[in-house]
């Protein structure tokens, strides 16, 4: 694979990034066979991991940590922080005194001594930006961790995060990990040209639109395909709901796209993805050595504009299919209390 630079750290990464999640109990329960997954993806090319404390409550991390031993050096790891992390009121957020402590956490769990990037999950609207930023400079300046990024975060909290580092003297966020897919296109409209404009690096996650792009809906099977997380993640996931049934119908006619393309639907997604100028790289979540094999080749496909254009007819620019499927509603929406007097 060829190496792209993550934002302007210097540090070259590949177009494909290894997601962890669904290593341990959330996904592939087998330890052994998750560390063959790992060590596929190295040897293909892959030199970006990245997992978070909270997939499988730590199980990932210590996956991950298994694998890379006698290899650490020849990847870039990131991890993140802010999710629940077991009972408690300050066992999650982003607190200095949370960071602090579920970093070592994480170095514990993953068996070296720093990470590479340092994400925080969510946006905390408890937590002032600046405590949070400090903390992650602190950690920085200790060695324990090398850069920090956010996840999920909006347009206008990165716009904040960048004043604030740069106000107070503090390292600032040199990459944002947002949804990124073709039925999930609404970080186009700012996300990511103002990722563009502060020179941070975008590591989108779940690029098959959370399986939806992944061929399992098709003419012969039509829309009512069972799937697991239709009862845990109902508003993304649900049948009976008007948008997740669109998201449904339009992976068909991709399919379509990708047939006249001579690749994959798989290959289509990700390959549309790694295209935009603003993505670094796109975190693939394998749970089986067959999604691995699958998803790997999207790297090697470049889309012609003819296809992108038949990409944007179907689903316009800056559109989400679902809105829930931003993986951030604001406070002020989510919370009836915040918007009555």
């Amino acid at each position: 694979m060829n190496y792209r630079v993550l934002g302007r750290t210097g540090v070259r990464v590949t177009p494909l990034c290894l997601g962890a999640m669904m290593f341990g109990a959330w996904g592939n329960p087998d330890h052994d066979e998750s560390i063959k997954i790992i060590h596929r993806a190295l040897d293909a090319g892959v030199n970006f991991v990245d997992t978070a404390d909270v997939y499988s409550a730590g199980e990932s991390e210590t996956i991950v940590g298994k694998a890379l031993a006698g290899r650490r050096d020849d990847v870039v790891l990131a991890t993140k922080a802010y999710m629940p992390m077991g009972e408690g009121p300050n066992r999650g957020g982003l607190s200095r005194r949370w960071l602090i402590q579920e970093c070592e956490n994480s170095l514990r769990r993953l068996n070296t001594e720093y990470i590479d990037l340092y994400q925080v999950h969510r946006p905390d609207p408890t937590t002032e930006i600046d405590e949070t930023l400090g903390a992650l400079t602190d950690l920085v300046r200790a060695g324990k961790i090398r850069y920090f990024g956010s996840s999920t975060f909006p347009a206008h909290e990165v716009v904040e995060a960048q004043w604030m580092a740069e106000k107070r003297g503090r390292e600032r966020f040199v990459t944002e990990q947002p949804p990124y897919s073709i039925l999930v296109r609404g970080i186009e409209a700012d996300l990511l040209p103002v990722a563009q404009k502060y020179g941070m690096g975008v590591l989108p996650w779940s690029p098959l639109a959370g399986g939806y792009l992944s061929g399992r809906y098709t003419r012969n099977s039509g829309l009512d395909v069972t799937s697991s997380r239709a009862e845990r993640i109902p508003q993304r996931f649900d049948m009976t709901i008007a948008t997740n049934r669109r998201k449904a119908e339009l992976a068909i006619a991709l399919a379509d796209v990708a047939v006249e393309a001579g690749i994959s639907l798989i290959e289509l997604a990700i390959a549309f993805v790694i295209r935009h100028p603003a993505v670094t790289s796109a975190i693939i979540g394998p749970r089986t050595m067959e999604h691995l094999e699958s998803q790997l080749t999207g790297a090697d496909v470049t889309l012609d504009d003819a296809t992108l254009d038949r990409i944007d007819e179907l689903v316009p620019p800056g559109t989400n299919v679902n809105p829930a499927d931003a993986g951030w509603i604001a406070p002020s929406l989510a919370k009836p209390a915040l918007r009555r007097r």
